[in-house]
């Protein structure tokens, strides 16, 4: 294959269009060219009036050294990528079956992929299926009436369910997981171009049905999934797992256990540093979701002619701030909803949703500031924990169990809003307006107005006084890190800590690789299961 990069076409341009520019591109014939696989596809909107596609491609032809040779063009070259590959069966024994605790995305790829290998996986999820889930929360949000084990964050499926269900990701692939992971979601139904255009994303309407297909293949391929089944201890001895307790009464053995539990799993991190499994608090951010007409930002970003054809527009904004805090947007959901997302009583939370057409009237995204260790108030790898608890308290006290909602020109003039300004809200869950400065620390508050103001400055409107603000954005990743080797394995024998929330991931697309960097290690080590070895 000849690789070629910064292949440029209007936004409007045809396959056509393509061929023809390869083929001038490569100093041949269109007529040669046998395929062109889009690699990547990004826009470069740096000249408003020239908004163009920006293409890497991968060109099938006859001699094509001679061909890349002889085109003299520095963006061309032979492709050296390689195809992601699963390693082969390694010599040791199973007696049972592997067992993955939690079936966010990093269990489920790690379960397919076991099962597609023969490994026949069980998996543990606290939460409800996916459909049965999103009956649940959808009674959340009109009525109140919260399941601790099965929510936004818990449940088939993990807490990126309930998202934008955005594919990028910044981790270093030269194994080629990430393509792979992107492949196996169009496989189960999302759309093809997930493969290769720059901010992949599916939307939790599709997303749900992705996760369920993907359930029926792992149990089709000889594996179980069993949903309400909570871990609740631990069996080890001499610094090895000799299996799980389940719902306080049912023990299942196993020699190999994947602990893929997402970010918010905090009494299962209590059960393991009970059972002395080493760990470490980690920082992470916290701050406020906010909405603007998506019309602006479209605008800002494309213009709206533009914006018609490339759909709804997104952004990324960082700023360092007078006090050394970094504030900066997360989770952007373009054509959204900022959704209720607690899991505990007495406690809430919030983050961003998009479904797959991201038609609603609003942009949302999360406003975030790096909180560490010393910002805690506490000794231990659990005080990250204890600091999310103290800020979900507070929201839920401020808006009365609602999402606490205010605008940003009080939010600056530290006051409780009274109503809406042009902007019309789109939330999932009950709200109520309240002063989110009194739930936030004040070198928070003060590094978010700093922030917002500067991004006005980015994109027009951004600090507009009736943007909406609502809180608390707490569950941006894991507050802890439980360490492993470079095997993927515990200091306690057979755990092998995995995911998002075990530390090692920061969304759905990095959690994913990381199943697929889990299920590689124990395949490396064992045989497959042999038939006669029973599941539990």
């Amino acid at each position: 294959m000849i690789r070629i990069t910064q292949v440029k076409l209007p936004i409007t341009h045809t396959y056509e269009d393509l061929l023809i520019r390869t083929a001038k591109l490569l100093r041949i014939s269109d007529s040669q060219i046998k395929s062109v696989r889009i690699v990547k596809q990004s826009v470069d909107a740096r000249k408003r009036e020239e908004i163009a596609y920006s293409y890497v491609l991968d060109v099938e032809t006859d001699r094509e050294e001679q061909v890349v040779k002889r085109s003299k063009n520095s963006n061309a070259s032979i492709s050296k990528e390689k195809p992601y590959q699963f390693p082969a069966s390694g010599s040791g024994t199973l007696s049972h079956p592997p067992v993955i605790v939690g079936s966010g995305p990093a269990g489920l790829f790690c379960g397919l992929m076991l099962a597609r290998h023969g490994y026949r996986p069980l998996i543990l999820e606290r939460g409800g299926s996916v459909e049965e889930r999103t009956r649940q929360v959808q009674t959340f949000w009109k009525e109140g009436k919260l399941d601790p084990n099965s929510n936004v964050q818990f449940g088939e499926g993990g807490a990126g369910t309930f998202s934008d269900g955005k594919l990028n990701t910044l981790v270093k692939d030269p194994m080629g997981r990430n393509r792979k992971v992107l492949e196996l979601f169009s496989e189960f139904g999302a759309d093809p171009s997930i493969c290769y255009v720059n901010k992949p994303h599916i939307g939790t309407d599709v997303l749900s049905q992705i996760v369920a297909a993907m359930r029926q293949e792992i149990i089709r391929l000889g594996g179980q999934v069993r949903f309400h089944s909570q871990v609740t201890d631990f069996s080890i001895q001499d610094g090895a797992l000799q299996g799980l307790i389940v719902n306080g009464r049912e023990e299942i053995p196993a020699e190999a256990i994947v602990l893929a539990v997402g970010h918010s799993a905090r009494d299962t991190f209590e059960i393991l540093w009970k059972r002395q499994v080493p760990m470490d608090a980690k920082a992470f951010a916290v701050g406020l979701r906010i909405q603007h007409p998506q019309s602006m930002i479209d605008e800002a970003q494309y213009g709206q002619e533009a914006a018609r054809i490339l759909g709804p527009a997104s952004y990324k904004l960082t700023h360092t701030c007078k006090n050394g805090r970094g504030v900066y947007s997360f989770c952007m959901c373009p054509g959204g909803f900022v959704v209720n997302a607690s899991s505990e009583e007495g406690r809430l939370a919030v983050n961003g949703m998009s479904y797959h057409a991201r038609d609603g009237k609003n942009a949302n995204s999360a406003l975030i500031v790096t909180v560490t260790p010393e910002d805690f108030g506490g000794d231990g790898p659990l005080s990250g924990i204890a600091f999310q608890r103290r800020l979900e308290e507070a929201a839920y006290q401020a808006g009365k169990g609602s999402i606490p909602v205010q605008l940003y020109e009080d939010f600056k003039e530290n006051r409780i809003s009274s109503q809406y300004g042009q902007i019309v809200p789109q939330f999932e869950g009950r709200v109520s307006f309240a002063n989110l400065r009194e739930i936030l620390p004040e070198s928070i508050s003060d590094s978010l107005i700093e922030g917002i103001d500067r991004f006005g400055g980015v994109i027009p409107g951004f600090d507009r006084g009736d943007s909406i603000l609502a809180g608390i954005e707490s569950r941006t990743s894991s507050p802890i890190r439980i360490h492993r080797d470079g095997q993927l394995e515990s200091q306690v024998k057979g755990l092998f800590p995995c995911g998002e929330g075990a530390g090692y991931a920061g969304g759905i697309t990095s959690a994913a690789m990381d199943g697929l960097k889990v299920a590689e290690e124990i395949a490396r080590r064992y045989r497959p299961i042999d038939e006669s070895v029973g599941l539990a």
